[in-house]
Order: structure tokens, then sequence, then C-alpha cells
């Protein structure tokens, strides 16, 4: 291949590929959104890619619009601090490629990596040795010897040949280009009608480009299959070694009313319970758990009830602001855990309804979240039906020294 001058500066740029479905991988909604060690997969990734320090350019399905805000704001602030706008994918791969490389045609970079969303461990050794190898050869994509031996098979799956494995390897992304050899690679494959390759290798190959292929990175796995989740989330919680429990009580006395907030649902009853917000007793409990196991004051000191601004606020704010928090310090919530103690209103029928209103304001597995419940026997002021009160344990996992 003919060699390429190097520019007086280096710039390096990602093409970030997120536009698919995953059908393969079982989920009601697209893999790189599913949530690994508390956060969307994409969201880690985004996070592995920003080490570069390099300009990424999203690209995602229209209808995915949400859920990409939702998993960009769980990324880390390097990570959104780089991150482009995102843009929307086309029918197959290819395309959803060629509009992030248009999109980056004004920059433009001289070294171009094309990830996909659903590699979420990409090492910064990897990513490195990623640019370098484009550096030197212009076209250059990680691999993976072979270990297993490998048959060539017919339409009916009877072997037809045995492949030598010493000439085989599987290959992942990043993979990386300089960017004026890609881009106009992925146009003239356009204007010739070709639109499903396999890979961006591929599109140089079939002009007579070689690819220079490096050594990849077993742990850069990509999530394809169901079995693969619990995988990825297991490598990813190798980086959260830090486990802290925090704890958290309120209390909140029956007033005038006709509902009680309980778990962030409204419940009818004969009595409401007072407090500057809407006083869930028992999502401020969890609350203060959270707060308690970042050591991070408690609620009061967020969301002082001397502020106008909180007089009758939804609690379910509060909780999500301590989640905030926890996401904040690169950890995850792993589990919380809510008792209620009262002797009415009956806590059993809300039960399960508490759970799924809890989880999905922390964006948590339904698991991963208990309500329980019990009364005071007639003693105290919760068995005289003075009031409701609720204890919590939150467990949290954070980064080494977070």
């Amino acid at each position: 291949m003919t060699q390429l001058p190097a520019p007086a500066k280096t710039d390096v740029a990602i093409v970030l590929v997120a536009a698919g479905r995953g059908l393969r991988a079982g989920r009601d909604i697209p893999k790189q959104y599913v949530r690994l060690a508390g956060r969307p997969l994409l969201s880690h990734t985004l996070d592995s890619l920003s080490v570069l320090g390099a300009s990424i350019q999203p690209i995602i399905a229209d209808a995915d619009a949400l859920m990409f805000a939702q998993a960009l704001a769980a990324a880390s602030p390097a990570a959104r601090q780089l991150c482009r706008a995102a843009l929307p994918g086309g029918e197959t791969r290819q395309a959803s490629v060629r509009a992030g490389l248009r999109a980056l045609a004004g920059l433009p970079p001289y070294i171009v990596l094309i990830h996909d969303g659903a590699r979420c461990h990409p090492s910064p050794n990897l990513l490195r040795r990623a640019v370098d190898a484009a550096r030197q050869h212009g076209a250059a994509i990680p691999g993976l010897m072979v270990t297993d031996t490998i048959k060539q098979v017919d339409a009916s799956c009877q072997a037809t040949a045995t492949l030598d494995r010493a000439l085989l390897r599987a290959v992942q992304t990043p993979q990386a280009f300089r960017f004026a050899l890609i881009e106009a690679a992925h146009e003239r494959a356009a204007a010739d009608g070709l639109d499903d390759l396999p890979d961006d290798a591929a599109v140089l190959e079939r002009m007579g480009v070689p690819v220079h292929v490096f050594e990849g990175d077993a742990g850069n796995m990509k999530v394809t299959r169901p079995e693969d989740f619990a995988m990825a989330e297991a490598r990813l919680l190798l980086d959260l070694p830090e486990i802290r429990t925090g704890q958290g009580y309120d209390v909140h006395a029956f007033g005038p009313g006709d509902h009680v907030w309980l778990g962030g649902l409204k419940i009818p009853h004969g009595a409401a319970l007072v407090g500057h917000s809407d006083a869930d007793v028992l999502l401020h409990a969890l609350t203060d758990a959270l707060l308690g196991a970042l050591a991070d004051g408690d609620i009061g000191s967020h969301f002082p009830p001397s502020d106008p601004k909180w007089k009758g606020a939804a609690s379910d704010q509060f909780l999500r602001h301590a989640v905030d928090l926890v996401t904040a310090r690169g950890g995850m919530v792993a589990h919380l855990d809510g008792t209620l103690i009262c002797e009415a209103p009956k806590i059993g029928p809300h039960r399960e309804a508490m759970r799924a209103r809890i989880a999905a304001i922390c964006g948590l597995p339904l698991g991963r979240v208990a309500v329980k419940a019990t009364t005071s026997e007639g003693l105290g002021f919760t068995g005289r039906r003075e009031g409701i009160a609720a204890m919590a344990l939150a467990t949290i996992r954070l980064p080494a020294g977070a």
C-alpha cells in the first residue's frame, strides 16, 4: 500500500456504532441499553473509549434517542464531554458507519477508530495499539488466534474441509484506519451498491487494500447472546471492589387527608402523612441509606426542609438524586431493602407495586429491591396509629478508593 505522509498533527476520532437491534440477545430492548453493573451497557463502552481523549461520534437508531440520552447521562463526565451529538444510522451496519464517517468529514481526523457499542471492555492498551497500528499500516484490525479446530460445512451441515487455524483470526473492534482511506472505500462501496459487507476491513479488502491484523484482547468480548450479559457484568464488577452498606430511618406523623405516599405510590387512606415534601417515609429512608453508604450527609442536607422549593415535592426525585450520586462516583447500587412499620394501611396488597416503582426510579432490576412491612404490636406511636416509620439498607459498589 502506498504510504501516506503523516500530518503535522495526528488527530483521532471514534465512530461508535450503536444502531443495531441486537435480536439474538433475547431482550425486549436493544442490547446496548440493557443495564449492567447498574448502568446501560453503552455507558460503559463510552467510558472505556474516553481514555483516548478522542472525539466520539455515536450512531444510533432514531427510536432509541431517549435511551441513548439516559446512557450518556450515566457515563463519566469525560465521556460526556467527548461525545458528539448522536446521529441516526442506516438499515445496515455499513450504512451506519458511512453516516458516522460523513459526520466526521468536516474535521477531518487523521485516524478513525470504528467500534461496536456492544463491546464495553476495550482496554486502554488495545485502543492505543489500534491507533499506533493504523498510523503505521493505514488499516489495522485486532484479531485473536483461533484455538478450536474450524470446519467448513455445506448447506446440509456436512463437513467439507478442515481449515488451517494457524491462518485464521477472530476479528474484533475497534478497527482502525487512516480516515481518508476508509472514507473513500465506504463511499466507493456505496456507489457500487455494496451495503452488506461483514466489517469495515472487508470494505477495503474488496479494493485490494491490505489490512494489517494486530493482536486483539480476549477480554474485549461482544455481548451477543443471552448468556453474554452475565459474563460482561461479572467483568465490570471486578472494577467495583469496594462494597459499602448504608442505613436510613425516617418517620412521619398522620394528619388530615385521604391518602398517603409510600414507595412512590399514592395509596388511599383515612389520613395523610405530614411533611414538607410528599412525606414518602419509605423513599426518604432509602435515600438516606444511599447517602449513608456514600458518607455524603443526609436527605436534609441535600434537600433542606427550610427551602420552599421542596414543599410538596415528589420524593422520587430525592431517591433518584442519591442514585445519581452513586453513578457519578463510578459506582452502582447493588441492592435496596426497605421495611415499613405501621398498623395501617395494609402494605401487602401494594408490596409488589412498590418494588416495581422503586426499581423504576433507581433503574434497577426488580430482584434487587426488597420491600417488607411489620406492625409494632400496638406499641409506641406506630402502634397507636399516630404515624408510619421506615427503615432501609442500601448496598452499593464503588471503584477502589472512590
